[in-house]
C-alpha cells in the first residue's frame, strides 16, 4: 500500500485519461504548447498535470504555481476569466517576472478549468511568435471548448471515486510524428541532403540529436554513432556554453528560426543555424572565417554528466532571484526556493533551518526524507552534527556518499535518511545565521562548478530568509494589534446563528481598518455592523478602534442616529481619512431588520427557501465627510430561518472584475449553501473570496441567521 501511494505522489493517478484532451486542444487551436493544471484540494496551489510541445525540462520552474503567484495561470484560476497576452511586450509589462525566465517571441493565453462553481485548474497555451498579437474568434472559442470538455472529464472522473491527481513530475505528451515518405520520397530527401553545403543535423524538441550527415560530424569533430542520443552541449564540451542552450530554448518556445556563431577549439568558427516546428529542429552547420555579430567564445570547464548545463542552472537561478523579489515571509522563501533549487540540480530533499536560543530550529522543509527534520531540528549548535558545524565554522561540507559523510560524523545517524548531502551555511552580512540541507537518495558527485553554484545560491536564499524574517516579526506585531482590536468572540444571542471571519491581506503591513461587531442588546434584539477605514495601516486601525467604539455607545438607538453619531464624531476628530459602515437593529421577536449605510456594500439577504438577493438600501454619505450627514433606514422583514450576509469590499473586489458581477456571484455562493450551518457559510465564502481576489485588501464577513422557533 505504501509503494502504491509513492507511486501515485509520483506519477500521479489517472492523468492519461487527459492525454487526447491536451492533444485535441492543440490541434484545434493551432497552439505550439499545451500545459494543463489542476488545483490542489486546499485550493492554494496549480500543479502541472500534463504538458505538450516542449519538453519537461523547460517546464520544471512551473510545475507547482502557488494561486497567488503573480502569473497568468494563477490569475485565470483566480479570477475565473481568460487572459491573452498577444506579445513579449505585452508579458513583460503585465508579468515581469516570467517574461524575464523567457526572454522569447511568443503570444499566450491562460483560461480556467472549471465545472459550476467548482474551480479545477487552468490552461496555458501558446502559440509561435509568428502569431498575431489578437487572439482570433475561433482561436479563444476552441480554447474555452477545451476547457469545459476537459472539466467535464475531471468531474466524471471524480465522481467515480477515481479522481485525476497530478504527480510531482507533469505528463509529457510525445511529439508527434513526422510523416513517413515512401522510398522515392525517401530518396529523394538523402540525396536532397548529400547535394546541400555543410552540415545538416536534426534534433528532438528536447535538444537530442537524431540525425547527423557526415559533413556535419566533419565540422563537429567527432564521429556520429558518438553523438546521435546525446544533447550536442553535453557530447561536445565547446558547446557548454549557456547561449547555445539559450538559442535551442528560444527555437523550441518560439518555434522561429534561431542562428548563432561558435568557436571550434582551437580556430574554426561554425555557423548554426536551426528551423524548428512541432516534430523537431532542423540544423544547418556551415563553417565561416568571420565571426557573427554573436560570437559564442568556448567555455573553459567541461561538462559533466552529474550538474545541469550552465544554461539550465543560469535558467532556474534567473528564476529563482525573479522569485525570491516577491517572496514576503519565511514561509514563502523557502516554497518558492525549493520550487527552483530542486528539479534545477536534481535534489530529493530540502531543509532549512535557522538558529534559535542556541539550538537549530527547522523553518520549513520539502521532499522525500521527512526525517532529516527529527535528526536536526532542536539540535544544540555545539553539537557534533554538520548542520551545526557549518553553521558555526560559516564553511560548506559536500559528501558525494554516505560513507564520506558517516566517515566525518559517525554519530550522525544518517544511514536511512540520505545517500549524499550538502551542508551550506546561510549568511547574513557576514554571519552565519542557518543551514541549507541539500540530500539525494543516490551518491551524488559535487563538481566544483556545482560546488560555487550551490554556495551563491545559499547567499541568495540567506539575504531572502532574512528579509522575509523581519516581515513575519512585524506581521505578527501587526496581526496581534488587529486581533485585539477586533471583538475576540461574538456573544450568544437566542434565536440568532452567526460567524464572523477576519482575513488580512497578503501583502503590505498586514493591518487595516475592516471590522465587524455583535451587540447584545436584549434577549430579543441585537445590533451588528461592519465596515472599512481607508488605508491598510498602523492610523487605519487605530481609527477602527474608535469607530467600533462609537457604535459600541450608541448602540441600540435607531440606525440612522448611530451612524449620524459616529460621524459627527469622526468629522470632529478630522483624522483625514473616511470610513464606511453598515449598521444592521435586529428585532427576533417582530422579525424584521433595520439597517442604513455609510458607503458601505449593500447586504445580502436569504430567504428561507434560498432566494437571495442584493437588498438595495438608500445610499449614505462616507464618514467623516460632512458633519451633517444624514442616514436613511431602511427596513426588511428576516423571516425565520432567513439568513443575512455582511462583508467588505475585499470579498469581492478584484483587478478586471465587475463588481456588481462578483456581487451577484457570492449571492450564488451564498445561496447554494441553504443547508449548511453558517460556520460552513462562513468557510464556503471565504474559499470563494481567495479564488475571486487577489489578496490585496482585507476582508471583514458577517453572518446572521434568524433562527426559527424549533432552533
Amino acid at each position: 500500500m505504501q509503494d502504491h501511494a509513492s507511486s501515485v505522489a509520483a506519477t500521479g493517478s489517472g492523468t492519461e485519461l487527459l492525454d487526447s484532451a491536451v492533444a485535441a486542444v492543440v490541434r484545434d487551436t493551432g497552439a505550439s504548447v499545451a500545459m494543463l493544471y489542476l488545483l490542489s484540494p486546499d485550493g492554494t496551489t496549480l500543479h502541472l498535470a500534463v504538458l505538450a510541445g516542449v519538453p519537461g525540462q523547460l517546464s520544471a520552474p512551473w510545475t507547482r504555481v502557488p494561486l497567488s503567484a503573480p502569473i497568468p495561470v494563477a490569475d485565470s484560476v483566480r479570477l475565473r476569466c481568460l487572459i491573452w497576452l498577444g506579445s513579449q511586450e505585452e508579458l513583460a509589462r503585465r508579468y515581469p517576472r516570467p517574461a524575464l525566465v523567457l526572454p522569447y517571441q511568443f503570444a499566450l493565453g491562460a483560461a480556467p478549468v472549471r465545472t459550476g462553481a467548482t474551480d479545477r485548474g487552468g490552461l496555458v497555451l501558446l502559440w509561435p511568435g509568428s502569431h498575431p498579437p489578437v487572439l482570433a474568434p475561433a482561436e479563444r472559442e476552441a480554447f474555452v471548448r477545451s476547457c469545459h470538455g476537459i472539466g467535464t472529464l475531471l468531474q466524471q472522473a471524480e465522481s467515480s471515486g477515481h479522481p485525476v491527481l497530478p504527480g510531482a513530475l507533469p505528463r509529457v505528451l510525445p511529439s508527434p510524428e513526422p510523416p513517413a515518405p515512401d522510398p522515392a520520397e525517401a530518396a529523394a530527401v538523402a540525396e536532397f541532403v548529400r547535394r546541400l553545403p555543410g552540415g545538416s543535423c536534426s534534433l528532438a524538441i528536447d535538444g537530442t540529436v537524431l540525425f547527423l550527415n557526415e559533413d556535419a560530424a566533419a565540422l563537429l569533430g567527432v564521429r556520429a554513432e558518438d553523438v546521435l542520443g546525446t544533447l550536442p552541449w553535453a557530447s561536445l564540451p565547446w558547446l557548454n556554453n549557456p547561449a547555445v542552450e539559450d538559442h535551442y530554448r528560444a527555437a523550441v518556445i518560439s518555434r522561429q528560426r534561431a542562428s548563432f556563431t561558435v568557436l571550434r577549439p582551437p580556430d574554426q568558427w561554425l555557423s548554426f543555424h536551426l528551423f524548428p516546428n512541432a516534430t523537431g529542429i532542423s540544423v544547418r552547420i556551415v563553417p565561416t572565417t568571420r565571426p557573427g555579430p554573436q560570437d559564442l567564445v568556448a567555455p573553459a570547464l567541461p561538462t559533466t554528466t552529474g550538474v545541469p548545463s550552465r544554461a539550465t542552472a543560469l535558467y532556474h537561478l534567473m528564476h529563482l532571484a525573479a522569485t525570491l523579489t516577491e517572496a514576503v515571509g519565511t514561509h514563502d522563501v523557502i516554497e518558492l526556493g525549493a520550487d527552483q533549487l530542486m528539479p534545477a540540480f536534481r535534489i530529493q530533499t530540502l531543509v532549512v533551518m535557522m538558529s534559535s536560543e542556541g539550538r537549530l530550529r527547522v523553518e520549513g522543509s520539502r521532499g522525500s526524507h521527512p526525517a532529516l527534520m527529527d535528526r536536526f531540528d532542536g539540535a544544540s549548535l555545539a553539537s557534533v552534527t554538520p548542520a551545526a558545524h557549518v553553521l558555526m565554522t560559516g564553511i560548506p561540507d559536500f559528501y558525494s556518499s554516505f560513507t564520506e559523510l558517516e566517515r566525518a560524523y559517525p554519530a550522525a545517524d544518517l544511514r536511512d535518511a540520505v545517500a549524499a548531502c550538502a551542508f551550506l551555511p546561510l549568511i547574513v552580512s557576514g554571519h552565519a545565521v542557518g543551514s541549507l540541507v541539500l540530500a539525494y537518495d543516490r551518491p551524488h558527485p559535487f563538481e566544483p562548478e556545482e560546488r560555487a553554484l550551490l554556495t551563491s545560491i545559499a547567499g541568495l536564499l540567506a539575504q531572502a530568509l532574512d528579509r522575509a524574517r523581519l516581515y513575519d516579526v512585524k506581521d505578527r506585531l501587526a496581526h496581534s494589534l488587529q486581533a485585539h482590536l477586533l471583538p475576540q468572540t461574538l456573544p450568544a444571542v437566542a434565536g440568532l446563528d452567526v460567524a464572523a471571519r477576519y482575513l488580512p491581506s497578503t501583502r503590505g503591513m498586514g493591518i487595516g481598518g475592516d471590522f465587524y461587531d455583535l451587540i447584545r442588546l436584549d434577549e430579543t434584539t441585537a445590533a451588528a455592523a461592519i465596515g472599512d477605514v481607508q488605508g491598510h495601516n498602523e492610523n487605519a486601525a487605530a481609527l477602527m478602534g474608535q469607530v467600533r467604539t462609537a457604535v459600541h455607545a450608541s448602540a441600540g438607538a435607531p440606525p440612522d442616529e448611530v451612524l449620524a453619531r459616529t460621524n459627527r464624531l469622526l468629522t470632529d476628530l478630522d483624522p483625514g481619512l473616511f470610513t464606511s459602515c453598515l449598521y444592521v437593529h435586529l428585532d427576533l421577536a417582530g422579525h424584521t431588520a433595520r439597517m442604513a449605510t455609510a458607503g458601505h456594500p449593500s447586504p445580502l439577504l436569504r430567504q428561507p427557501d434560498g432566494q437571495t438577493e442584493v437588498l438595495d438600501l438608500p445610499p449614505g454619505l462616507l464618514l467623516g465627510i460632512e458633519p451633517a450627514s444624514r442616514y436613511p433606514t431602511a427596513e426588511v422583514p428576516l423571516l425565520p430561518g432567513a439568513a443575512l450576509a455582511l462583508f467588505t469590499d475585499g470579498l469581492v473586489e478584484a483587478p478586471g472584475v465587475d463588481f456588481h458581477d462578483a456581487v451577484t456571484e457570492l449571492a450564488a455562493h451564498f445561496a447554494l449553501a441553504l443547508d449548511q450551518d453558517m460556520e460552513s457559510v462562513a468557510d464556503t465564502l471565504v474559499r470563494y473570496a481567495k479564488h475571486a481576489t487577489p489578496g490585496t485588501d482585507d476582508i471583514a464577513l458577517l453572518l446572521l441567521n434568524a433562527l426559527g422557533p424549533e432552533g
